[in-house]
């Protein structure tokens, strides 16, 4: 019997299992059970932030046999059919492959017919914004006016794409990205559960990889499980996924603050783009930032990234990138002895009020020579 993927295993099914978005769980729970629906709703956001896992909670609140609710039973036929992805009266449409006019005609033809089961019919569109101006102008006076049993309900990546004309007829909902905070925390929950054993340094990275979306860090998270034998461990995950090792990271920021030698970190860096080292520079110094790093100052890390920068515009010119990665290195060992600017301003005021009081000196000598000739 083969496993179920970890994102599809623990893909939420009620709204209090969503993560991170609690704002638009609680508005959602409340329109259902006070029965003040819309007929139609755009969920946006970030891929993998649960857009389409809440589209499928809220259709599934409404083919259940106690609809509208916020919480379905999950025992009725509808519940189950809907947990199932099989109900007659739930109709999903990827628009990034079904994007025609042809596409929304079929579909507007399926609002004139009442349910089959359920008290409505609900319509999910991923991917809306992909849809053609002909597919979007045919589902306009549908999405303003559907029939009383119609929902529909809009998910997307890209609102901004959106014809303001569509937007004007949904309820909107922006999906925020989801912390890495609450992610780590669901990621620790399902290893528990799965009895997996894991270091917490490795599942910080695979959140850093997965920028957000919950569901490529879970597809991550399935790789690192296999591949590290069931103990997902930082080695294992940085070898998979062919980045730098922290403790190599370290070594070498040691290494340029220290001013030693650059050769032997050249060497081991070989093996990887220098597109990927210059990010993964710049994701350790942001992390050490966060973490207030007594080794560096904000001055410091200001110099690096501008550093960084160059480096990265250097490489969009199609430069030689070992000697961007040799000269990034360099400007990195040098910029941690240069002085700031306050530092400088303190220098010429000590050295002027040296100057100064050897002046004055001078001059009095001068006055006591003049006194002593006067004297004679």
């Amino acid at each position: 019997m083969s496993s179920q993927v970890l994102a599809l295993k623990y893909r939420p099914r009620r709204f209090e299992d969503l993560i991170g978005q609690d704002s638009i769980s609680t508005t959602l729970s409340l329109a259902l059970d006070s029965n003040r629906l819309s007929h139609a709703y755009l969920f946006s956001g970030l891929r993998g932030s649960g857009k389409t896992s809440t589209a499928r909670i809220m259709a599934k609140a409404l083919v259940c046999q106690n609809a509208p609710t916020s919480k379905p039973c999950e025992e009725c036929d509808g519940c189950r059919a809907a947990n199932e992805y099989r109900h007659m009266d739930i109709i999903e449409m990827d628009a990034a492959s079904n994007r025609g006019i042809d596409d929304i005609k079929d579909l507007i033809e399926h609002t004139k017919y009442k349910p089959t089961s359920a008290q409505y019919k609900v319509f999910i569109i991923d991917e809306v914004h992909m849809l053609t101006t002909q597919a979007f102008n045919a589902l306009l006076k549908t999405l303003e006016e559907p029939p009383a049993f119609v929902k529909f309900i809009l998910a997307t990546t890209d609102p901004l794409k959106l014809p303001a004309t569509i937007l004007s007829r949904t309820q909107h909902f922006r999906f925020k990205k989801i912390s890495d905070k609450n992610i780590l925390h669901h990621l620790t929950h399902i290893l528990n559960l799965e009895n997996i054993s894991y270091e917490h340094e490795a599942l910080e990275i695979l959140i850093r990889s997965g920028q957000g979306s919950l569901r490529d860090t879970l597809t991550l998270l399935d790789q690192a499980i296999i591949y590290s034998k069931g103990y997902v461990k930082t080695t294992a995950v940085t070898d998979m996924m062919g980045l730098i090792d922290p403790a190599f990271m370290d070594k070498m920021f040691n290494v340029i603050l220290q001013n030693g030698d650059l050769n032997e970190l050249l060497t081991e860096l070989e093996s990887y783009e220098v597109g990927q080292v210059l990010d993964e520079i710049a994701i350790y110094l942001k992390h050490k930032m966060l973490l207030k790093d007594l080794r560096f100052d904000v001055y410091m890390f200001d110099r690096f990234f501008r550093i960084l920068g160059d480096a990265k515009q250097l490489l969009a010119m199609n430069s030689d990138g070992g000697f961007v990665l040799i000269l990034t290195l360099a400007k990195l060992a040098e910029a941690t002895h240069l002085k700031t600017l306050d530092d400088i301003i303190g220098e010429i005021e000590k050295t002027s009020t040296k100057t100064s009081s050897t002046k004055e000196k001078e001059i009095k000598s001068v006055v006591d020579i003049q006194k002593n000739q006067v004297s004679l």
